[in-house]
């Protein structure tokens, strides 16, 4: 984009705005502004923001520069002594900002160990620590701890860099140097650091400087200042030595602190320092604003503290039924913390971040900096957009888009508008040759030089926005530099504000007998000097009628906010030789100043972004509300919103016009549009707010900073989302207190980028619709993750309620229950969040944030009532039937484990389980086969007998001294037995049920090995007999007899170490099986209304290897060895891992089905399940 400026200003500028974006950081993270305090004394913080709020009140512009320097004890030439200068130094304090606190980055990482989720896990961990120190007969427990402390820190460092990588510091300008000001002290100048300046010191001003505090102007030499960053005001504005407005911001007689001399020299009494300027007044206001939540922490917050209640809730009622069972409490503390583990998705905070991290690298590659992760979804959410006009909506640059001659007026071209003129027109060509030859302002020959292809428009140009503005139009239909060379400037006066026009006369090489005289400026001042008027009849008198019609096209300019120059010429023979120079003189000239030949007039607008008519309609589609905001003039700001069609209807003023009614007359309920100016706001009550922000077409024009945040919070208060754009200084207190600031990246201020929560990079207004979308997009797809991640509770939580209840094992370990929530869901939740846009997105209403929850009744009941129990369901089933393959029939299965003795970890709660089967299979082909294919010891031992076929159970508890009838003292434990006392019991077993067991038992006598399980066994260390097992041989009893019937069969020992093998089994059965469901569940999730086949079922290749990686991690966990000991799985049978494809199927089956059936009651209101499913079920 271009700047108008002198020659050497661009650094300065630059310079200058660093400096002003130091002296912003500094302040912005203030907790409360201090403005008042020395005067006031302490207030609290809500009353310091409220004075902030109220408008900028003055009276140092009202009086007459001698009052003014006999209050603040100065003098106008000679400004104030330096024994004063000290004291009130000393008194008001350094003419700085108030510095921040910074919080240090250690207690940023400390708090991220703060949040419920980690808090919760932390406490498990540290419970489970303390289970393994009172019962450290298994590790289950230590590694419960261990991983759940590894989840804690790596998410909590995770989230910490994150945000570190996302904060935008400014430190690099807190070591910039301390700009200077020129001031006058005891009568001589000098050069202090600006922070040294106090109220009543004189200062000079010129052009490039920074102004270094508010002053009065006291003297002035045609200074102009660039009030853009703070007014908004495109236009280089003139100060004055008089006060031309009471509103110190519409004041030409007061500069304000930060903002930049572009033309002129100047004087001026310091009448405000540091804190209590009016920049510094914004900055306390965006301090004062604070951060909000954004909707998705509102969200998430909420979620995860019904989350916690819930599972501490339910822990805690299933620890005291199990205390009231008998359970010990260990064993019961570690149930207790398995239902909060089951219960808290530990991986989503993570996937949230980095799903957030995701779409903030996506939306940057589409020219929107996410400096907030969390902000990303707030855009999504929008209801509202608050948009700044200059340099947002528009390009910032003066730009002329209408001619009139010849009785009409026509159009440039320019971003929206082509061209209605022809070049080669002689009226137009007259107009042509004023414009480019009655100026000042020429390319910057430097940015000329350095980039000779840069486009015009971008051009540097040396001059006010309007000449420049003017040059580059000029510029477009032919070199301006030529056709001032071939008429050489010769004489002229320049444009003053006295005045208010600008002479230039010219050395015509068409007609070197002549000198052609141009005239430019105010349309009437140029009216009044000419007498003749250019048509296409030729030079005709320039009459009242004439003067009407031209009047008449000059009110439909000004009517559309546009800033007019008025264009006129005349021919003359040139001075007799020796009297040029009186001819030439511009205080009195001797060159005609009347009776020239008017040729047209020349409009001139900052012109909206290409783009942004275009967004502001994708916007409206989209149900998001476009408020322009600005510090405009009303008919400017209204133009513009026509344009770009922020307005596209009659406001009321309008409606009166056209039927020649008064304003009051016309019916508001017919009037969607209003123009607000900002001198009305100030007596604005809570009810013209209502009925203002009813309208859905709204312009805000000449407001001040103070004036935009109070729109911002009314817009709030009427349960708005809204988002803030902005470019400039005072659009900082608005954008900080948006749900979601957006700064330009290009023309914005740094202030207004440090203030913001995302940059458009690229300027483009319809970037921010991108920016929607994505917003939208990352709702829907945390919803989907969410959905997906919450679905695996159930089958989580039902195994412990299952065994608290009815005594049945616990299908699923803690620890797998953190291989499901941080191993295999992480990829295919993360996944989720690279999936496109369903089709409708932009075309439905923006979500109401305080009604339609990230996570609502809807998303909890689909995920848990119908995907998590559906999911336990078939877990189950394959738990059940892999213990029926293992000679437990579900019959035996309630009550197998009510005493936690099956498989227990404590030798002290052991039990020997002894089941009898009837008919046994000995064929020792079949049993060599099945052995060589398992390849396992311990299916080996299962193998030798059917499925199915269990009628008898019998449980032996055993003590761990011996039996009274033993009468021997026991042995050390050897082979496969816990318990000297194992071989006693089988031959009680046997005896009492009358039958062998299936397998022999080695052990040793005298040093043999004897495989008669009847026989007695002697310790080889003593001379007296002793009982005790050996090894399990895995070899078939020969004293079993085929066949069946009473007497028959045989016996099979379960020791612990087979309980615990059986168990693990199982589990991981039930534990594949879910997860073969939720991969089948990860695609029913990928779309919430359109079928798979539409979407693209592997058009997401994250998700597709997200659920490859799942098949991975459960092969891996069951077979590569140490890792399943450590996760507490084993190998599976083959059929067993099939066990859970049915069900997967089906449920994919059923989701499409359920999509089906949301698009028919879509299409067809009377097909009432379609209707109630998408009412109640479409989450």
């Amino acid at each position: 984009m271009s700047t108008t400026h002198a020659p050497g200003l661009e650094t300065r500028q630059g310079v200058n705005e660093l400096d002003v974006a130091r002296q912003y950081s500094e302040t912005s993270a203030r907790v409360a502004a201090e403005i008042e305090k020395k005067k006031a004394g302490k207030q609290t913080k809500a009353e310091e923001t409220a004075d902030l709020k109220k408008e900028l009140e003055m009276w140092q512009h009202k009086v007459s520069v001698q009052e003014l320097c006999d209050k603040l004890n100065t003098h106008p030439d000679n400004g104030m002594t330096t024994e004063a200068a000290k004291a009130r130094l000393a008194e008001d304090g350094p003419n700085v900002l108030s510095p921040p606190k910074v919080t240090p980055w250690w207690v940023k990482l400390l708090l991220q160990f703060t949040n419920i989720f980690s808090m919760l896990l932390t406490l498990a961990a540290v419970l489970s620590f303390i289970g393994y120190g009172l019962d450290n007969s298994t590790n289950d427990n230590l590694y419960l701890g261990c991983v759940l402390t590894g989840v804690v820190i790596v998410t909590a460092l995770f989230s910490f860099f994150q945000e570190h990588k996302s904060d935008k510091t400014m430190e690099a300008f807190k070591n910039f140097l301390p700009p200077q000001a020129l001031v006058h002290r005891d009568g001589k100048q000098f050069q202090i650091e600006s922070s040294q300046l106090v109220v009543g010191d004189v200062v000079d001003i010129k052009l490039g400087d920074k102004i270094p505090a508010d002053i009065r102007i006291i003297k002035n030499a045609k200074l102009k200042v660039d009030n853009s960053s703070l007014t908004g005001e495109s236009e280089p504005q003139a100060r004055s030595i008089d006060m031309t407005d009471e509103n110190p911001l519409e004041t030409k007689n007061l500069a304000f602190f930060g903002t930049l001399a572009v033309d002129g020299t100047a004087s001026g009494v310091i009448v405000q320092t540091g804190d209590t300027t009016v920049f510094g007044r914004i900055a306390s206001l965006a301090s004062a604003a604070g951060g909000e939540m954004t909707t998705l922490q509102v969200e998430i917050h909420h979620f995860v503290i019904a989350i916690a209640i819930y599972a501490v809730a339910l822990g805690i009622i299933f620890l005291i039924v199990s205390l009231v069972k008998g359970t010990g409490a260990i064993a019961s503390i570690v149930f207790a913390l398995s239902i909060i583990v089951a219960n808290v998705p530990e991986g989503l905070l993570a996937t949230v971040t980095v799903s957030l991290t995701l779409t903030a690298k996506r939306m940057a590659t589409k020219q929107v900096l996410v400096k907030k992760l969390a902000c990303v979804e707030t855009l999504g959410s929008t209801t509202t957009v608050c948009s700044d006009k200059t340099g947002t909506l528009t390009q910032n640059r003066m730009t002329v888009v209408h001619i009139m001659y010849n009785d009409a007026i026509q159009t440039t071209r320019t971003a929206t508008t082509e061209k209605t003129y022809e070049f080669d027109d002689p009226l137009f060509r007259r107009a042509f040759y004023v414009m480019a030859n009655c100026a000042k302002a020429e390319f910057d020959a430097l940015d000329l030089e350095q980039f000779p292809d840069k486009p015009i428009a971008e051009r540097v140009v040396n001059g006010d926005a309007s000449e420049a503005g003017i040059l580059k139009f000029c510029e477009g239909e032919t070199s301006v530099m030529a056709e001032r060379a071939r008429n050489p400037q010769c004489g002229g006066i320049p444009f003053n504000s006295t005045n208010k026009f600008m002479v230039t006369i010219h050395k015509d090489a068409s007609d070197p007998s002549n000198l052609t005289q141009c005239f430019k400026g105010a349309p009437e001042r140029v009216m009044e000097r000419c007498s003749l008027i250019a048509t296409s009849q030729g030079d005709v008198p320039f009459d009242d009628d004439w003067k009407r019609k031209v009047n008449e096209h000059l009110a439909t300019i000004m009517d559309n906010g546009e800033r007019c120059l008025g264009l006129a010429m005349t021919k003359y023979a040139p001075p007799p030789p020796g009297t040029e120079e009186a001819f030439f003189d511009q205080d009195s000239p001797g060159f005609p100043m009347d009776g020239m030949t008017f040729v047209g007039l020349v409009a001139l607008l900052d012109p909206p972004r290409e783009s942004v008519p275009g967004a502001v309609e994708r916007c409206q589609t989209a149900g998001v509300q476009v408020i322009m905001v600005t510090g405009d003039h009303p008919a400017t700001a209204k133009a513009i919103a026509k344009s770009v069609k922020i307005i596209s209807d009659p406001t009321a003023q309008d409606i009166a016009k056209m039927r020649g009614i008064p304003v009051d007359s016309v019916d508001p309920a017919e009037v969607k549009a209003v123009v607000v100016p900002g001198w009305e706001l100030k007596d604005f009550e809570e009810d013209d707010w209502n009925r203002v922000l009813a309208h859905p077409q709204i312009v805000f024009a000449r407001t001040s900073p103070q004036q935009k945040l109070i729109i911002v919070e009314n817009c709030q208060r009427l349960g708005k989302i809204v988002a803030v754009t902005g470019d400039g200084v005072n659009d900082s207190p608005a954008l900080k207190k948006a749900n979601i600031g957006v700064a330009m990246g290009i023309a914005g201020s740094d202030v207004s980028k440090e203030a913001a929560d995302m940059i458009l990079l690229d300027d483009n207004f319809s970037s921010i619709v991108s920016g929607i979308e994505e917003g939208r997009l990352i709702f829907d797809n945390l919803k989907k993750s969410i959905a997906y991640t919450l679905s695996s509770n159930i089958p989580e939580l039902v195994p412990f309620l299952i065994f608290i209840i009815l005594g049945v094992p616990a299908a699923l370990s803690t620890i797998l229950i953190l291989c499901i929530d941080l191993g295999t869901d992480m990829i295919p939740a993360i996944s989720f969040a690279y999936e496109v846009a369903e089709s409708d997105i932009m075309e439905r209403p923006p979500r109401n944030a305080h009604r339609d929850r990230l996570v609502n009744r809807v998303l909890v009941c689909f995920s848990y009532l119908l995907l998590g129990i559906y999911q336990a369901l078939g877990g189950y089933f394959a738990f059940v039937m892999a213990f029926n393959d293992y000679n437990i029939s579900p019959a035996l299965l309630p009550g197998l484990d009510s005493s936690q003795n099956f498989a227990a970890s404590s030798e002290s709660d052991r039990i020997w389980w002894f089941t009898i089967v009837e008919e046994y299979q000995r064929n020792p082909a079949t049993y060599e086969t099945k052995f060589t294919e398992e390849n396992s010891e311990f299916e080996a031992f299962f193998n030798s007998a059917q499925p199915g076929v269990v009628q008898q159970t019998v449980e032996v508890e055993m003590d761990l001294q011996p039996t009274p009838d033993a009468n021997f003292p026991p042995v050390p434990i050897v082979g496969a037995s816990s318990n000297e006392q194992f071989n006693n019991m089988m031959k009680i077993v046997g005896i009492v049920l009358e039958k062998p067991f299936c397998l022999e038992f080695a052990c040793v006598r005298d040093g043999a090995v004897v495989m008669n399980d009847y026989d007695v066994c002697f310790s080889t260390e003593t001379t007296d007999p002793v009982y005790y097992t050996g090894a399990n041989t895995g070899v078939v009893n020969p004293n079993v007899d085929i066949g069946s019937g009473d007497g028959q069969g045989c016996i099979n020992s379960w020791t612990y170490d087979q309980q615990r093998e059986t168990v693990l089994r199982c589990q991981t059965a039930y534990f594949v099986a879910v997860i073969i469901i939720r991969t089948m569940i990860a695609f029913t999730c990928k779309t919430r209304l359109l079928p798979l086949s539409w979407h693209g079922i592997i058009s997401n290749k994250v998700h597709i290897f997200g659920v490859f990686s799942m098949y991975l991690m459960i092969a891996a966990l069951s077979y590569v060895p140490g890792l399943n000991t450590a996760f507490g799985a084993a190998p599976l049978k083959a059929l067993h891992w099939l066990l859970g494809v049915p069900w997967a199927v089906i449920v994919l089956m059923g989701g499409e089905l359920r999509k089906l059936l949301f698009r028919m009651g879509l299409r067809n209101p009377n097909f009432k399940l379609g209707v109630w499913l998408r009412n109640y079920n479409y989450w």
